[in-house]
């Protein structure tokens, strides 16, 4: 009998879950630290003047370029409308004439929906108009936020997700977050005053929590072995005389005996020992049937 028994693919499943994880930093000294790094912008609809109108707090940017960047990433697709712009036509006149309608705002952008529902995205477009951003790291939020669990608290502002990509302030929506980005993004606070958007950036007393979400794949090993494999047992209390001698006790030659498993290692093609499974307790394998024992692997 070999020492080590080989595996087929039909013994080995592999199976993909999701995992979330909790994070919550209050103050600003939490979101900034090294370890952290949550930055937040304020962005305006100003002309770009290099060295001019900076915002964020770890890095640095220009007003001008992350409105600018928030409106071509995420809302392109949504300047004449909440729930998508028209596309363009285009009228052929009888002089020969060709009369464009519908403006420059063509969709022809991802913009990064969360879902097939009507977007309902709006954005300031007007002059001197503000937007807020907070930028959660990839290292904290994993793949992506948990739909459902971002919370944005600056003072007596309290801004939630609704976990449909919506951010909403006292029952209104006032902006939206790309869950795979780690985004939110503040764009419409006209319903109040766009002071607000301002402290929601520049508060010292500042909550952010969410969860994040990881992809863990779990490995199942079905190790079988038949009634006539692995019938000798290395416990040492099996032998006799010197610890040295390997002579076992006559009552445990026979064929009657059924050894028990406490134990399973996994090697690699090299034979090299690559994880070791405990089970509870103790398992008798059988004299009359197979004994399976599953092995599973997180990674």
């Amino acid at each position: 009998m070999s020492v080590y028994k080989s595996l087929t693919t039909s013994d080995v499943i592999v199976t993909p879950f999701k995992v979330n994880k909790s994070f919550s930093f209050e103050g600003a000294s939490d979101l900034e630290a090294s370890n952290v790094g949550i930055d937040r912008f304020l962005g305006k609809n100003i002309p770009y003047i290099s060295g001019s109108d900076t915002t964020g707090v770890i890095t640095i940017q220009s007003q001008a370029l992350v409105y600018e960047s928030i409106k071509q990433l995420y809302y392109s697709n949504y300047l004449r409308g909440d729930d998508g712009s028209p596309a363009n036509t285009a009228s052929f006149n009888p002089d020969g004439t060709i009369t464009a309608t519908g403006g420059a705002n063509q969709p022809m952008y991802e913009n990064y929906l969360s879902n097939t529902l009507k977007a309902n995205r709006t954005f300031l477009t007007g002059s001197g108009d503000k937007i807020g951003i907070m930028s959660i790291p990839s290292n904290l939020f994993g793949e992506y936020i948990k739909p459902g669990t971002f919370r944005w608290k600056a003072v007596s502002l309290d801004i939630t997700d609704d976990g449909e990509g919506g951010l909403f302030y006292s029952g209104n929506k006032v902006g939206d977050i790309i869950y795979e980005h780690g985004i939110a993004i503040i764009s419409d606070f006209t319903l109040y005053d766009t002071g607000r958007t301002t402290t929601l950036v520049t508060s010292e007393n500042v909550t952010c929590s969410f969860q994040s979400t990881m992809t863990i794949y779990e490995s199942q090993y079905k190790c079988t072995f038949s009634p006539n494999e692995y019938t000798y047992t290395q416990n040492p209390s099996a032998i006799t005389g010197s610890s040295n001698s390997g002579v076992v006790y006559d009552f445990l030659t026979g064929s009657y005996f059924q050894p028990y498993v406490t134990t399973v290692g996994l090697y690699n093609n090299a034979n090299q020992l690559v994880a070791v499974g405990k089970l509870s307790q103790p398992l008798q394998s059988s004299n009359v049937t197979d004994t399976t024992i599953l092995v599973n692997l997180d990674l």
